[in-house]
């Protein structure tokens, strides 16, 4: 089996198995920062555009989720992609259909987006995740869940308010001592 990188499963599971589209945006952004010269970094970038669309098409914010879709289709059309277990040209038709409903049928209700998986493997392991946090494997969101579809504004950020304090302080010390 390919060797992926735990956060790329933990967004998958996250993805696929609770519909937390948020987590997994977050999983990755953290591992795509971390590994600023990994070659598929793009496309990382691509499938963090993916979560962020389908949470803001869900929580009804079409302009941002059709901003989105445009960028991470841009960002996926790369062959790359296949080096992830993805099925690249299935994944575009599928991306590309969900902005075309946007567009042009901004009333349909919101259904949720599998990635087209081709690494049989990959889809066996992280459904087997899935199942031991309690989740079932391309579970529908639950559109009532309200920390689902509002997480970014009701999860916990104080250890996100401390992290950029530390580092604001810590340009400071370091613009004083190149000013000294």
């Amino acid at each position: 089996m390919t060797n992926y990188p735990s956060a790329y499963i933990d967004y998958l599971v996250y993805f696929h198995g609770d519909r937390d589209y948020f987590e997994c945006h977050e999983v990755l952004e953290e591992y795509w920062k971390e590994h600023p010269g990994d070659p598929l970094s793009g496309i990382y970038v691509g499938l963090i555009q993916v979560a962020v669309a389908l949470y803001h098409q869900r929580r009804g914010n079409r302009n941002g989720a059709v901003k989105m879709l445009k960028q991470a289709i841009r960002g996926l059309h790369n062959p790359l992609v296949e080096q992830l277990g993805i099925n690249g040209e299935q994944l575009q038709a599928r991306l590309k259909q969900r902005l075309e409903e946007l567009e042009t049928s901004p009333e349909l209700p919101y259904t949720d987006l599998d990635l087209c998986l081709s690494d049989a493997e990959l889809t066996e392991r992280c459904s087997r995740i899935a199942s031991g946090r309690g989740k079932t494997w391309r579970q529908p969101s639950d559109l009532g869940d309200r920390y689902l579809l509002n997480k970014h504004t009701l999860r916990d950020r104080s250890e996100v308010i401390r992290e950029r304090e530390r580092q604001k302080q810590r340009k400071q010390q370091i613009k004083i001592k190149r000013d000294e």
